[in-house]
């Protein structure tokens, strides 16, 4: 088996071990898609943000979170007004439920952080905290060939 071979065979075994390919749940398992959790998470962070702005962050394409917001509008979680501005442009702002869906993933993904880090040792996590950041770097740099 190649190194390439080898990387894409736990990077599938990451994927799934997270949950990452269940289009319907996040991987502390609640009932919503990655993307509308990310969603949540960043207006949670920095709202109002605009459609464009959005995207940058989640790195999706802004036809992607068009219909993403869409979706969240129409569940009651995203609240949409026009921007001071510039009046082309759309705020996003989370509305109450919104704010309560975002607190509950936040509690969730805390949860399910806690218990993976408990089964990592003291030793090992500086390890793996730099191998991530390692990745993450690589992963960024070959999004820009």
């Amino acid at each position: 088996m190649t190194t390439t071979d080898q990387f894409q065979a736990q990077m599938v075994a990451l994927v799934r071990a997270f949950g990452w390919h269940r289009p319907t749940a996040t991987p502390c398992g609640k009932p919503v898609s990655i993307a509308e959790a990310h969603t949540l998470l960043e207006l949670s962070q920095a709202a109002p943000l605009t459609q464009n702005e959005l995207a940058d962050r989640l790195n999706l394409a802004k036809s992607t979170v068009s219909r993403l917001v869409a979706n969240m509008v129409k569940r009651g979680w995203v609240e949409r007004t026009r921007n001071a501005v510039d009046g082309r442009a759309v705020d996003l702002t989370l509305s109450d439920s919104g704010v309560n869906a975002a607190a509950e993933l936040a509690e969730a993904r805390q949860k399910k952080m806690a218990g993976i880090l408990a089964e990592i040792s003291a030793e090992s996590l500086p390890h793996v905290q730099t191998s991530l950041q390692t990745l993450l770097e690589a992963i960024r740099e070959s999004n820009k060939k």
